[in-house]
């Protein structure tokens, strides 16, 4: 999965229609430069690669300025890669990083219900690296490798139970609720302010 297509689909879409460098300056002003390791040329590709395979369209506006929209298409791809940046845990941060910063695209109930899924996964690959780590028995320092994996495991199952815990107090606005940014072209609305 790609950080960068999901985060692309996700500006263009809240804003409705955007142009790449309103696409690039947010997601610069939301570090995503550091944190998902965005950069203006994978902006720019991915808007042409998304317009290539009928993710976003693109029409001229004058003088020479070209904006970006989801098709259907493009909203199907962005759920989805949404919905699987919460689901299913990656060893790179910037798939989940991504999903966090567009969570609000989402209703309360399926943010939470996707984040149950994910500790599924997280729980299971804890216990199986504590297994392993307590089994284990020649060379006897790659103990060290599965207690690594342990406590990462253990780490992320307990940070995803901190959030499904503040979604079900209510915690941010989510799609559907006021104040959310979720909508799909409701970033443009000045009483929303400049998401995220």
């Amino acid at each position: 999965m790609s950080a960068t297509r999901l985060l692309v689909l996700g500006v263009v879409r809240g804003y409705g229609s955007a142009h790449g460098y309103l696409v690039g300056t947010d997601l610069v002003s939301w570090g995503a430069d550091e944190w998902a390791n965005v950069k203006w040329g994978s902006i720019y590709h991915a808007l042409k690669q998304l317009t290539k395979e009928g993710c976003l369209t693109e029409s001229l506006v004058p003088p020479a300025r070209t904006d970006y929209a989801l098709t259907e298409k493009g909203e199907v791809e962005y759920l989805r890669l949404l919905r699987d940046s919460l689901r299913l845990p990656d060893v790179r941060p910037d798939m989940l990083g991504a999903g966090l910063a567009l969570l609000p695209s989402l209703t309360r109930e399926e943010a939470i219900g996707l984040l149950k899924q994910r500790l599924v996964v997280l729980e299971a690959k804890r216990d199986s690296a504590r297994g392993l780590r307590e089994s284990w028995e020649r060379p006897p320092h790659v103990k060290e490798l599965f207690g690594l994996w342990e406590h990462s495991a253990a780490g992320d199952v307990s940070w995803t139970l901190g959030l499904i815990g503040r979604l079900e107090s209510g915690d941010y606005p989510m799609m559907g609720e006021p104040d959310s940014p979720g909508p799909a072209g409701s970033w443009h609305d000045p009483a929303m302010g400049r998401y995220p």
